[in-house]
């Protein structure tokens, strides 16, 4: 781990710790914030210690490109977290999963159609986001694991099984209706289950479900929800982005899928809000599986990575105006040079990145293609940063709509 008194080791800049501990006190909500705090005093790579356990934290585009282009496989493993066990299916997810054969199988699809099964996975979605925004310190503290400080455990292990109830149904179903006519990436992971049944065994096709109803639906409509609210504090970028739509779209039909390519202020609108609230501050975290260099600097085995993502999108020496909402400056390719990462980099990037920018632009373009909107009152939208995994606001958008007389006789017809 990363300690002063290694000779001949060029280690990064490190905070003054704590015996056992490590650096543990500094973890505090909201911790991208205490961590882009520590790098104005310690720099963009500086390290810390969980417990027994070291970390790197970078928020520079240069050691971004370095950890995910030179170190991308180095840096393509996932540390052993205690939820990664319990709610990931014993680190079987592609999220979770570490780097190899495994990993690289993986395969997404789901759907839940029925009400009840919605409203039991909403509750799911929400505990599980509670869940893995809370620091856990049994994860660097094993004394604290066995004796389950703060019932953490027990926690994941009742949600393990609440999600899992509802996962095995959705499978169970289509067992049955094999014979539909509609085929769901769920008869895919069964048809190759038949083939390969450990492949495809019942727990990891009920972690492929997992993934991608968690990591598409809670992230998404955070992202819609902050980027509503920017527009109602900036109603002239919501007139201009609902002239775009009246030009290219019309108002004689829905926006559907094929026109959000041509939709390029509205992009910008889409990019700008996950550059200000990414849906993860911090991206996913990475460990290495080998001694590298970062920065100039040596980094053990076994180091977690942290890639302060929402520090880089506010960074001034990158930015003009980091604070500003300013579509317009994704006109001239402000996001280049590894300071624009909301989805994270390299081989552990996003597999959802394209899904995710079509669901969010889509839903954002027909909001603003089919209503007014408002605010309640004068005054602008609180923008306070909530306390969660994904960033969400702290007071939920109160807003007034009402349907465009332009588009009333459209609306009808669904």
């Amino acid at each position: 781990s990363f300690c002063k008194t290694r000779p001949n080791k060029n280690l990064p800049p490190s905070p003054p710790s704590y015996p056992i501990i490590g650096h543990l006190h500094l973890i505090k909500e909201p911790i991208h914030q205490v961590l882009q705090q520590l790098s104005h005093k310690y720099g963009p790579i500086f390290a810390l210690r969980f417990g027994s356990s070291p970390v790197l934290v970078i928020s520079s585009p240069t050691a971004v490109e370095e950890c995910f282009t030179k170190n991308d496989i180095i840096f393509a493993n996932r540390p052993s977290l205690l939820i990664g066990k319990h709610l990931n299916y014993n680190y079987t997810t592609v999220g979770s999963a570490p780097y190899g054969p495994h990993w690289r199988k993986r395969y997404f699809g789901a759907e839940v159609e029925d009400y009840e099964e919605a409203r039991v996975f909403r509750g799911v979605i929400r505990e599980v986001f509670e869940l893995s925004a809370a620091s856990n310190p049994g994860d660097f503290l094993p004394p604290l694991r066995w004796i389950d400080f703060q019932g953490v455990e027990k926690r994941m292990i009742r949600l393990q099984q609440k999600g899992d109830r509802l996962f095995q149904g959705l499978i169970d179903e289509r067992r049955i209706k094999k014979e539909g006519k509609t085929k769901t990436m769920i008869d895919a992971m069964l048809a190759l289950q038949d083939e390969k049944p450990k492949n495809y065994s019942d727990n990891i096709i009920k972690g492929n479900i997992s993934t991608m109803l968690l990591a598409g639906t809670d992230t998404s409509s955070v992202t819609i929800e902050w980027a509503l609210s920017l527009l109602l504090n900036h109603p002239k970028v919501l007139e201009k982005a609902r002239a775009e739509l009246d030009s290219y779209v019309g108002q004689d039909r829905l926006v559907d899928e094929p026109d959000i390519p041509k939709l390029h202020y509205l992009q910008g609108i889409v990019n700008e809000t996950l550059r200000l609230f990414p849906a993860a501050p911090l991206l996913v975290p990475h460990q290495s599986s080998e001694n590298t260099t970062v920065g100039g600097f040596d980094v053990p085995q076994g180091t977690m990575l942290l890639v302060n993502a929402w520090a880089i999108h506010r960074d001034p020496t990158l930015w003009d105006d980091p604070a500003g909402f300013k579509p317009e400056r994704f006109d001239g390719g402000e996001n280049e040079a590894h300071k624009f990462i909301p989805f994270g980099m390299g081989r552990r990037q996003c597999p959802g990145i394209g899904l995710a920018n079509r669901v969010v632009a889509l839903t954002l373009a027909a909001m603003i293609q089919c209503f007014e909107w408002e605010r309640v009152s004068e005054e602008l939208v609180d923008m306070s940063e909530g306390v969660g995994l994904t960033m969400p606001k702290a007071l939920p958008l109160e807003a007034l709509c009402r349907v465009r007389a332009q588009m009333v006789s459209i609306l009808s017809e669904l």
